[in-house]
């Protein structure tokens, strides 16, 4: 196989894009297990970086003070969750060609499209910063009390009931730029590791593939929500197979939204 990826020309078409069914993302799950029940060392052992990773960025969030932080941190996960399963992908790539896995199948997939693939990476680091600059312009002009502490954070803000407008506005912003993310990326690092298109192809064809099944994308938008949700409400602990479940799923994904040329 041809490991160097090739710059796009001017004239590329854009891929084709499968329309898909409600069952679809159902199958796609079921497929990210068996991926799993094949390489459970890889998968498993990748689940776990993720596990580690996450509580170290929390801990050292605590020891420095910035709790405050976290749900920013909760909300980027979910908008980066899509690069942090890179090696994912390629571990499915290579199931599905019955060809023997890697050790570090991280850098194995970014060597194929690395350039593409920072440009990718900006557009969604892009989308955070501009989701938690409106979150806290939200809360400059809505909120008039003193800030509170984290500790009483959810108390006071959410659940006291005296500042429902800034709860639903913050929301209404959060769902705006989670839908955008979620639109630009729901197939494109598969997508750029998987063929030799620039990164702004990738996007614009994962936009595709989610209009074009709206419907479809909008459950399977909500599954992940809940398995990755269920791994962080368990403190991280989760995460150990959410993660694997997840990336392995959205490799799947890909493969049936826009079939390969070949």
């Amino acid at each position: 196989m041809n490991e160097t990826p090739v710059e796009s020309t001017p004239d590329q078409q854009d891929p084709p894009v499968n329309r898909v069914t409600l069952r679809h993302p159902w199958r796609w799950l079921e497929k990210g297990w068996l991926d799993i029940r094949a390489a459970p060392l890889y998968s498993l052992r990748y689940g776990a970086g993720i596990v580690i990773l996450s509580a170290s960025i929390v801990l050292l969030t605590l020891l420095g003070r910035l709790s405050f932080l976290l749900p920013f941190l909760t909300a980027g996960f979910f908008l980066m969750a899509p690069l942090l399963a890179i090696g994912l992908y390629r571990m499915s790539d290579h199931l599905e060609r019955g060809e023997p896995l890697a050790h570090c199948q991280v850098l194995e997939a970014i060597k194929r499209n690395q350039g593409q693939l920072g440009i990718a990476t900006g557009f969604l680091l892009i989308i955070m910063q501009l989701w938690i600059l409106a979150s806290v312009f939200l809360f400059i002009m809505l909120y008039q009390d003193p800030f509170p502490t984290w500790n009483n954070f959810i108390s006071t803000v959410v659940l006291s009931g005296e500042h429902r407008p800034l709860v639903i506005a913050v929301v209404l912003v959060g769902a705006f730029f989670a839908a955008c993310a979620f639109c630009v990326s729901a197939i494109t690092i598969p997508m750029l590791i998987d063929r030799p298109v620039d990164g702004f192809t990738a996007m614009r064809t994962s936009v595709r593939a989610v209009a074009q099944n709206w419907l479809p994308m909008l459950l399977w938008a909500a599954l992940l929500v809940a398995i990755v949700g269920t791994g962080l409400l368990t403190f991280y602990l989760g995460l150990f197979l959410a993660v694997p479940l997840v990336g392995h799923a959205t490799w799947h994904a890909y493969r049936d939204l826009v079939p390969r040329a070949d």
